[in-house]
């Protein structure tokens, strides 16, 4: 009895661990090192890595200067496919980009309490005007996502190919850590499209298939969005953000409604066989 128990045990453990394991894909497959190759039903691995675009919200412009990574894995007929998130959580890498001209000649309106005016100028004087914006998923990051992904659309460069329900983070020493531009509850829903979006143009890039079409390769592709809405913030200084709040919602110009928001995303994204990718292990 007591050595069946242990072996119940033992076999739970022994699973568990398996469930939790690390994946190390070689070769052509390696940049899908985070694929959620655990879940054994996932079909195909995607890494996408945007080098260059912007996001416009309300007044404010944003250049992508660093980066931005998205890991995942999907599975499910191309119309509705199920994103899974990347296995160590990071499936939207958090990749900060500066904010040109931050809060530069910003001062604090004369109806705000007088300390906390000179709280504010003081650092404002100081030199703690430069601001980063950083997207983030707003929802899961690990398993089943609200990530949005259709395959054909990407294709046929119509309709929505990759949706995203998200927020920015906006961080400096006076909006402290927990300043956003919408949240869980009222997300920023972008839809980009490979097509048309507004005013904007986009493009599925060049295809590139390995000889076996088990690795599809995007190249120079270009994702956009030029019709959502952006919410308000939220946050923003910290205890004082019933007033900071307002300040920073009338320097950005949100919310904002479509058609005063725009975002493009181009780079290289590459969608490769799950079976292949645990294969080259």
């Amino acid at each position: 009895m007591v050595s069946g128990l242990v072996a119940v045990v033992g076999s739970m453990a022994f699973a568990s661990v398996s469930l939790g394991a690390a994946h190390h894909p070689t070769g052509e497959w390696s940049t899908f090192s985070e694929c959620p190759l655990n879940r054994t039903s996932i079909e195909w691995c995607v890494n996408s890595v945007s080098s260059k675009g912007s996001f416009t919200i309300g007044k404010k412009t944003v250049p992508l200067v660093n980066p931005v990574r998205l890991q995942a894995g999907y599975e499910g007929p191309p119309s509705a496919l199920k994103v899974y998130g990347a296995e160590n959580g990071e499936t939207l890498s958090k990749t900060a980009q500066p904010v040109p001209g931050g809060l530069l000649g910003i001062t604090a309106p004369t109806w705000w309490p007088g300390f906390i005016q000179e709280w504010f100028n003081n650092l404002i004087n100081e030199g703690f005007t430069g601001v980063t914006a950083t997207v983030e998923l707003a929802g899961p990051t690990k398993g089943l996502t609200n990530i949005e992904l259709n395959t054909t659309h990407l294709l046929e460069e119509k309709g929505t190919a990759l949706g995203l329900p998200a927020k920015i983070h906006l961080q400096n020493a006076i909006l402290g850590s927990s300043c956003y531009i919408g949240s869980a509850s009222e997300p920023i829903p972008l839809k980009f499209t490979t097509g048309t979006s507004g005013s904007l143009k986009g493009s599925a890039g060049l295809l590139t298939p390995n000889a076996e079409f088990t690795k599809l390769t995007f190249n120079g592709g270009k994702f956009v969005d030029g019709t959502y809405a952006a919410p308000g913030t939220n946050g923003c200084g910290g205890i004082f953000s019933f007033l900071v709040n307002p300040l920073v919602e009338s320097i950005l110009g949100v919310p904002a409604g479509s058609g005063k928001n725009s975002a493009f995303l181009e780079g290289v994204l590459e969608a490769g066989e799950a079976a292949e990718v645990k294969a080259s292990e």
